[in-house]
């Protein structure tokens, strides 16, 4: 009986040893070379909060904005061109295109929804 305590134990000190090495091996994986280039940026849908036609800037409550892997949220963008924010205004859905440009979220096109 002892005999298959001893085995049972070994057993479980093996597996329980082995399991961190296989979550250590997730956590160090390099992304360097993932190609992040690949991700065709699309329309989003929204709803125009609140527009700063000084400013170039736009308030809006969007969905998920899928190819930055963004969860929906409310949140003030940058226009690329101001002219973008004098077809819009607060209350309106629309479908908006946004990209990462150093670090600043621009909003490059907006469509109002019909």
């Amino acid at each position: 009986m002892k005999n298959i305590q001893t085995k049972i134990a070994t057993l479980l000190l093996t597996i329980g040893a082995a399991l961190p090495l296989s979550s250590f091996s997730q956590a160090v994986m390099d992304h360097s070379k993932m190609n992040m280039s690949q991700m065709t940026p699309s329309l989003t849908d929204g709803e125009v909060k609140k527009i700063d036609l000084e400013t170039g800037k736009v308030t809006i409550k969007h969905d998920e904005i899928k190819h930055m892997d963004m969860p929906g949220m409310t949140m003030v963008f940058t226009a690329k061109d101001k002219s973008l924010l004098t077809s819009i205004k607060p209350g309106e859905k629309i479908k908006f295109m946004v990209i990462n440009e150093g670090g600043k979220m621009i909003v490059t096109d907006i469509q109002l929804v019909q």
